[in-house]
C-alpha cells in the first residue's frame, strides 16, 4: 500500500472553544488543514465542558472573551475536570492587561505558530 492510499490519522482531537464565527473558522481551518489535527468547535464554554466530561481531548484552545464565563473561568472548570489536558487560551486583550502568571496566544495568531504551539503541547 503506498502512503497515498493509506488512512489519515489526525496528529490529535482539538476542542476549540471561540464565540467568533470567523475566528473560529480560522482557527479550526488551520489546525485542520495545516495541522492535521481533528478539531471540534463551539461556541458555547458550557458545551465545552459538557465535551470535555463526554469525549477525549488531546487539547483545548479557547478564546479569553467568551459568553457566560471568561476563559480563565473556562481553564479553572477543566483544570478540576482532566488535570492533565493542555489548555491554550487566545486573545486580542493588551497582554499587559491579562493576569501575570497568564501566557496567552496573542490574535492575530500566526498559523505556523497555532500548529506548532498545538504540536509541542499534544507531542
Amino acid at each position: 500500500m503506498t502512503p497515498s492510499c493509506l488512512p489519515h490519522v489526525p496528529q490529535g482531537r482539538v476542542l476549540l472553544v471561540e464565540d467568533d464565527p470567523d475566528a473560529a473558522l480560522f482557527f479550526a481551518h488551520v489546525l485542520t488543514r495545516r495541522g492535521g489535527f481533528d478539531a471540534v468547535h463551539v461556541a458555547s464554554p458550557a458545551l465545552a465542558l459538557d465535551l470535555a466530561l463526554l469525549e477525549r481531548w488531546d487539547l483545548v484552545v479557547a478564546d479569553y472573551d467568551l459568553p457566560g464565563m471568561t476563559g480563565l473561568d473556562l481553564l479553572a472548570a477543566l483544570r478540576a475536570l482532566a488535570p492533565a489536558l493542555p489548555v491554550v487560551l487566545v486573545t486580542a486583550q493588551d497582554p499587559h492587561l491579562l493576569p501575570p502568571y497568564l501566557s496567552a496566544l496573542l490574535k492575530p495568531v500566526r498559523p505556523a505558530h497555532l500548529v506548532m504551539t498545538a504540536a509541542t503541547l499534544i507531542g
